[in-house]
């Protein structure tokens, strides 16, 4: 029994990272916008059809080439939808809702092109890391590859955020924007930079992490889902939160899914939701901010 739940929390955790990567390309959008880019679940999904009908059954050197090469090719797809996102809508765009329709116009989109083009299947991906045996069970090396892939998108997103020009530009959008814009900074530039380091990120791990993805064209839903609770139990634009947010909520799908049912996964998830936002109603790392009235 305790062999069981020591596979349940690693592969919960595995899975939570996949969340928690979502929840960080949700973050930096939202720290240069202050929108919340709904489409991230099924351009993660494109990721995991790149490397189904790109690099199947290549060896380990072409898959990783051409993991980075999907993964920019998705990046330039997020900065494009990003410019479609904010091209109507005023300097000031939290305040306004149009953002909303958009971003999911944009994932039903994606969704149903998927559909026609390649049919309601789920396609199952090789992966090409070895089996590794934990507590007597074999395990596919992409479990440990989707909780090294969080820790590594999130030390890549501290780097940029505090080392960089543009990341200490977006930074600084994220805490004044008004400040921010009367300074000088190409506001719509940092933007799009932004929905295209989002776009990276998914896009990658979409690749990577597609043996234990379902690589479907229905499959954005539960990922953008997940993600977005894990965002907003850390605290929306808090990627330290995302860390921690992203596997909790991954451990409390797979426990429930092991005792109650598969079908009842996404029920644990709610609940601690709504457990953590009655006690703290801006996530477990989120700042209240003040507003005028």
């Amino acid at each position: 029994m305790l062999y069981e739940f020591g596979v349940i929390i690693v592969r919960g955790v595995a899975i939570g990272s996949l969340f928690a990567i979502i929840a960080m390309s949700f973050n930096i959008v939202h720290n240069a916008t202050r929108i919340l880019n709904f489409a991230q679940g099924n351009i993660f999904i494109l990721g995991g059809f790149a490397v189904y009908f790109l690099a199947q059954n290549s060896g380990l050197l072409h898959w990783g080439l051409m993991a980075i090469v999907a993964g920019f090719i998705i990046a330039g797809f997020s900065a494009a939808q990003g410019w479609l996102t904010l091209w109507p809508l005023r300097e000031d765009s939290a305040s306004q809702d149009s953002w909303m329709i958009s971003t999911v116009s944009v994932s039903v989109i994606i969704a149903a092109v998927l559909m026609l083009v390649y049919g309601p299947f789920a396609y199952a991906v090789r992966d090409p890391l070895p089996k590794i045996n934990l507590f007597g069970v074999t395990t596919p090396g992409a479990f440990f590859a989707a909780i090294l892939a969080m820790f590594v998108c999130y030390g890549f997103l501290q780097w940029f955020l505090k080392k960089t020009l543009s990341g200490l530009a977006i930074s600084a959008l994220s805490q004044d924007y008004e400040a921010a814009r009367a300074a000088g900074l190409n506001v719509k530039r940092l933007q799009l930079t932004a929905f295209a380091i989002s776009g990276l990120i998914v896009g990658i791990s979409g690749f990577v992490l597609a043996p234990i993805v379902s690589v479907s064209p229905d499959a954005g839903l539960r990922y953008v889902m997940n993600g977005f609770i894990a965002a907003v139990v850390g605290g929306i634009g808090n990627n330290t939160g995302a860390l921690i947010g992203g596997p909790l909520i991954g451990v409390m799908a797979m426990l429930t899914a092991y005792q109650i049912g598969g079908a009842y996964q996404d029920l644990g998830s709610l609940i601690i939701l709504v457990a953590i936002l009655m006690f703290w109603p801006q996530g477990l790392f989120g700042k209240a901010t003040a507003r005028r009235v």
